[in-house]
């Protein structure tokens, strides 16, 4: 049977999870900057508590992003060490989908159909759009960056059936999506993570771990003084 470890921390949540054998161990806490200290001792604790070895893996899988830089950063280098050291391949996840999955896995097919939008502070979006067809996830809109507006213009001819993530607590009261299903609380990131690392092995995705890179959509990861005052001044006017 196969064995999998998938790491994530592209928000401020850390999520692990381990599957092996029809089992799961999963284990979420704080993340956010507390992510480089903390996850390598947590994926040990958790392999510990499973009572399984690295040499067990065939594969680590992480969360490639879009999301916190420091966070993707944590997870592609902890991913990579353990993946290098063990002689084992990488699988590179999503970390939108992650959040269409946890969706699915509670509301089925009225969340096959599902648009995934996460804060990603200074007033923009990580947005992507995901469809479930015959077992398997397919990318109708890659993941993106973008402001809230320019999502509320893409759904006036096509609203989204599902809506899922963070950017709906922060940004929903200015998206008018008739009757799209909204649900911007995830569950368990790390449920939905096992599942995706174990689609991502079926599908035979794994790379070698020195291909292993986050994807980060964003190189500025901070506004300055000024920046700030008129991202205010705008919202104030709007």
């Amino acid at each position: 049977m196969t064995c999998l470890l998938a790491i994530d921390s592209s928000t401020e949540v850390m999520s692990i999870a381990l599957s092996r054998d029809g089992e799961a161990w999963v284990f979420e806490g704080e993340g956010g900057a507390q992510a480089s200290q903390r996850l390598l001792p947590e994926v040990l604790a958790l392999l510990q508590r499973a009572g399984c070895a690295l040499a067990e893996v065939d594969a680590v899988g992480f969360g490639r992003g879009p999301g916190a830089f420091t966070g993707l950063r944590s997870a592609c280098s902890v991913a990579q060490g353990l993946a290098l050291g063990a002689g084992k391949p990488v699988l590179a996840l999503d970390s939108l989908l992650l959040v269409a999955q946890d969706a699915f896995d509670e509301l089925g097919d009225a969340a096959a159909d599902c648009w995934v939008a996460m804060d990603a502070r200074m007033d923009e979006v990580y947005a992507a759009h995901y469809r479930a067809e015959q077992g398997r996830w397919a990318v109708l809109a890659s993941p993106m960056l973008c402001r809230p507006d320019v999502l509320a213009a893409r759904w006036r001819d096509e609203p989204p059936r599902c809506m899922a993530g963070s950017g709906l607590a922060v940004f929903g009261e200015h998206w008018n999506t008739g009757n799209a299903l909204r649900r911007p609380v995830t569950r368990s990131r790390a449920v939905a993570l096992a599942r995706l690392a174990e689609a991502a092995w079926h599908a035979g995705t794994a790379i070698d771990a020195a291909l292993a890179l986050p994807v980060y959509l964003r190189d500025k990861v901070a506004q300055t003084t000024a920046e700030r005052e008129a991202a205010r001044r705008a919202q104030a006017e709007a």
